[in-house]
């Protein structure tokens, strides 16, 4: 697609304007300072959860079952250290992508906004970052999915926003449900809810901006490039959900052959069901925008 046909796309959308000023309003209206919101306290009990346990990669699984409770609660620390190292990097990605984009010709429409989600996944990445050297002393460090690109002319932008999309759908299925879980310290309640807060608004933008791009695609590729871009971004799904078993934390949390573990986790059949219901929002949404053909195949779920 063209710088021209990007621009016209966008400028000529109606709605998506509209939803535009409405993003815009909302976030002027809910600002927040985060800097003076959080009441870091100076530790968090190990002897509880940290993580929603139904949200591990590790629950159901013969390596769960093999857990003693205390080296369950020592692991649900350090996955959820992993899933806010997770977001660290994430939003770092997204806003250097975003930043690529502001007041180009391609995006002068939704470059208002884009200043809003700047400063919004800045601030999210400073708190992620916050509770991870504070109760962690570390953030680990970022694991390339290193998926080859279908390497198809113009699908650049639409793949950029694909996976952030991805990216926020999957990370507010935690947010969401770790921000009402009692099990859980306030705190990482309150971490989770105000992230959930701003990334709603953000997956509203991302998922009218990348049916639109699609839309566009769609008039100009064959069934073979669609098909090509389809692939990928359920590679890219699964690689996602792969990323939240993480290496390090089970050797944080003490526990043997690290690296066999996750290779246990990953061919469970429970894991299989575990990625389907953290996906099941994001699959939804591709095939009902014409992204997807089909839903994910059970391969690509594990």
């Amino acid at each position: 697609m063209t710088t021209t046909e990007v621009a016209e796309r966008l400028r000529g959308d109606r709605r998506f304007q509209d939803v535009l000023g409405r993003l815009v309003e909302m976030s002027e209206r809910d600002y927040y300072n985060p800097y003076r919101l959080f009441d870091w306290p100076d530790s968090l009990p190990d002897d509880a959860y940290w993580m929603t346990p139904e949200l591990m990669a590790e629950h159901g699984t013969d390596v769960w079952d093999e857990l003693p409770e205390p080296r369950r609660r020592a692991l649900s620390k350090w996955q959820s250290i992993n899933f806010y190292s997770l977001n660290v990097h994430g939003i770092r990605e997204l806003l250097h992508e975003i930043v690529a984009r502001i007041h180009t010709a391609d995006f002068d429409v939704p470059s208002e906004y884009f200043h809003h989600i700047i400063g919004e996944e800045n601030e999210h990445m400073w708190f992620f970052a916050a509770f991870c050297r504070r109760y962690g002393g570390k953030i680990y460090p970022p694991r390339s999915l290193r998926l080859a690109g279908p390497g198809i002319a113009g699908a650049d932008h639409f793949l950029v926003f694909a996976r952030l999309l991805v990216f926020e759908e999957l990370v507010d299925v935690f947010n969401q449900r770790m921000a009402g879980d009692d099990r859980l310290h306030p705190t990482i309640r309150k971490v989770n809810e105000v992230h959930h807060q701003d990334e709603s608004r953000h997956i509203a933008f991302g998922r009218q901006i990348v049916a639109m791009l699609h839309a566009d695609l769609r008039e100009r590729l064959g069934d073979g490039e669609l098909a090509a871009l389809e692939d990928y971004l359920k590679g890219y799904m699964r690689g996602s959900v792969a990323s939240l078993c993480e290496p390090g934390a089970y050797r944080d949390a003490g526990i043997p052959e690290p690296y066999a573990v996750r290779r246990r986790v990953l061919a469970s059949p429970a894991h299989a069901g575990y990625a389907r219901r953290v996906l099941r929002r994001t699959e939804s949404f591709m095939v009902n925008a014409g992204i997807f053909r089909t839903g994910l195949p059970e391969s690509a779920k594990e």
